[in-house]
């Protein structure tokens, strides 16, 4: 059965059918809805279409849809059929509204009745636990911006920024360290390369000199590459302060947001932690925080005493979540809430004045805790600008700097859709180089070699399937390596060997792996096999009988590769009508590369990726209504106790 044919559904009513045959609603979407349909007694199919389309927004990122959206019947896969069916017309969005508050299914507003499982606000239509976690999420995050600031000396405060930020371009970094101290809330945004990580690590060393001694503090990713990542740089950085800010410091670890939280084996939706059984740490730092869902983010902040400090730290630009949300985008897009902390920072600066912390760009965002980095420090200007100007949505600045060819960023132009032979020739080489310092360092049991040599290089890709995707371009990538390596090196028929890269597709708390962890296989001492994974300082050994379910990894998606870094990069992108091909794909692919960043693309699929932003659905960057504000602080919020504009 084609994939085209699995989308039907036979015994579709007449309106869902169409849509379900015109590739809006997928097989799923529709069968979610006539089954809630069902247990609700509600037959009229403009209800269950909406919540079709409630379910499928779900399913594409979003929190939601919104009845007035003009893309609402977009197709989300690319149609292969030779005879499309057009979508019948959507009623007025303000009609369908009308309609869906008066169904059994469907609860109206924030006061609606809460055993319903679609809720109607204005024109937005939700699943109703997505509403409730967009609602907790939204009263807890602006009852941390209402807060009153921490009580700390303002002389002590200007004193640690001076002695850890002490560079004529730290301004911006003190002020990420004083907001730290001073609010419930710190969002640190800023590209790749700008220093968010140092600023954490000198950030925590401020708050134990202001705040502790003996804060308890905890560091989390959601991913367990991006926290090693976190971990590794954190140590690197605390190495470099004074003996004194290190010891107060101590010893730090990061885990994954979901070790942190704690597994239950009851459940994969809920945590050991919990509004009930709160985190015991002072301060929480969420490192990737672009990618942490809608609902874990939910989970995080119920989690936390209304007394700790919680530092987001991400690029918004990046791709979101592959699950349901986007909320550091929404966080960062969001209305102005407070000016408390404004004043309690002016109180820092008026005791030092030689510490500057803000300009009046910053100052509207430091109402919700914003601080965004904007100095580059890892990329050279050719990587920064370019991605830079892929950030703006400028499609011709893009190009331009593509055209610009330099020894950092190189474009190769396809005139199809597809690289001929001749075209592939640097990538090719630079996966021949890297694959032979890999299988070179593996075979030797360098395990901190053979983990760097991991990172030289990577093969990035849109799509996990079709001739512009992973699974073609991984045994592409994994022949030429093969062969340049040589069958001796590398025996056709073995299902291990040296130098293989893994990429972990399970989470597993007995070895302390998790999903999108990457690593090698590399010699033992005694002739065996073992697998290497994390730090190249302090990596983790696990046998191979030990292994959770991995995958050979000689090329991967760009959702894959977010919240890694690697020497350079190649990236391949599908065809422009592809609608996974965004400006925030395009994005993140780029800013993956430390030195050098190898494009393979036409000009049409440059175009059509820079100026396609991705839209996620959600209420969360709108303002709350007037007449019902946040209560109080942190921690300790009913559902559904904010209403959203209507």
């Amino acid at each position: 059965m084609t994939a085209v044919d699995a989308r039907r559904v036979v015994r579709a009513g007449a309106l869902l059918g169409r849509y379900n045959e015109a590739g809006v609603l997928s097989a799923a979407d529709v069968h979610v809805a006539q089954r809630l349909g069902w247990l609700a007694g509600e037959d009229d199919e403009r209800v269950l279409l909406a919540a079709a389309l409630a379910v499928r927004a779900v399913r594409g990122g979003s929190v939601c849809v919104r009845l007035d959206d003009p893309d609402l019947l977009a197709v989300a896969e690319v149609d292969d059929r030779a005879d499309p069916v057009e979508a019948p017309g959507l009623p007025a969005a303000t009609e369908w509204a009308d309609v869906l508050a008066a169904s059994s299914l469907v609860a109206r507003g924030a006061d609606g009745p809460d055993n319903r499982p679609v809720r109607v606000v204005g024109t937005r239509v939700y699943l109703d636990r997505y509403w409730r976690d967009e609602q907790l999420v939204r009263t807890e995050i602006e009852g941390r911006l209402v807060a009153p600031p921490f009580d700390v000396d303002p002389a002590a405060l200007a004193g640690a920024l001076a002695r850890l930020f002490s560079a004529p371009h730290d301004r911006l970094q003190r002020l990420a360290a004083a907001t730290a101290a001073l609010s419930r809330l710190t969002v640190l945004t800023g590209g790749p390369g700008t220093g968010k990580t140092t600023t954490v690590a000198r950030l925590i060393a401020a708050l134990q000199a202001v705040a502790g001694p003996g804060l308890r503090v905890a560091l989390a990713a959601p991913t367990g590459k991006a926290a090693a990542r976190l971990q590794q740089a954190v140590r690197a950085e605390i190495d470099r302060c004074d003996p004194d800010d290190r010891g107060r410091v101590g010893a730090v670890s990061a885990t994954t947001v979901h070790r942190l939280l704690g597994w239950r084996p009851d459940t994969s939706t809920r945590f050991v932690h919990d509004r009930h059984r709160h985190l015991p740490h002072d301060v929480v730092v969420v490192d990737e925080s672009s990618m942490v869902s809608l609902p874990l983010m939910a989970r995080l902040l119920e989690a936390l005493r209304p007394q700790a400090r919680l530092v987001l730290v991400g690029d918004p630009d990046q791709l979101a979540s592959v699950e349901a949300g986007a909320v550091l985008g929404d966080l960062v897009a969001r209305p102005p809430v407070g000016r408390a902390l404004s004043d309690a920072v002016d109180a820092v600066e008026a005791v030092a004045p030689g510490t500057a912390l803000t300009e009046e760009p910053e100052r509207r965002a430091l109402s919700n805790g914003i601080v965004r980095l904007t100095t580059l420090h890892r990329f050279g200007r050719e990587i920064g600008g370019l991605a830079e100007a892929v950030r703006a949505g400028s499609a011709d600045d893009v190009l331009a700097r593509l055209r610009g060819g330099t020894d950092a960023v190189d474009w190769v132009e396809l005139a199809g859709d597809r690289p001929p032979e001749r075209q592939l020739a640097g990538m090719r080489a630079d996966a021949e180089n890297g694959g032979r310092a890999l299988v070179r360092a593996a075979a030797s049991g360098d395990v901190p070699g053979a983990l760097a040599a991991l990172d030289s290089h990577r093969v990035l890709l849109a799509h996990r399937r079709g001739p512009a995707g992973v699974s073609f371009w991984a045994a592409e990538v994994e022949a030429w390596v093969r062969a340049a390596v040589g069958p001796d090196t590398i025996p056709p028929d073995v299902p291990w060997y040296p130098g293989q890269p893994l990429l972990v597709s399970a989470n597993d708390r007995d070895t302390n792996l998790y999903n999108g962890d990457t690593g090698v296989v590399v010699a033992d001492p005694v002739g065996g096999l073992t697998a290497a994974f994390g730090d190249p300082a302090a990596p983790i050994l696990v046998r191979l009988h030990r292994l959770p379910a991995v995958e050979t990894v000689y090329a991967m998606t760009v959702h894959r590769g977010q919240g890694s870094s690697f020497g350079s990069v190649s990236v391949l992108l599908p065809a422009a009508s592809s609608p996974l091909l965004t400006r925030e794909l395009l994005y993140t692919a780029i800013t993956r590369a430390r030195d050098k960043v190898r494009l393979i693309a036409s000009e049409d699929a440059v175009r059509a990726a820079v100026t396609r932003p991705v839209r996620r659905a959600s209420g969360l960057r709108e303002p709350a209504d007037p007449n019902r504000p946040a209560e109080g602080s942190g921690g300790s919020h009913p559902h559904g106790s904010v209403d959203v504009a209507q």
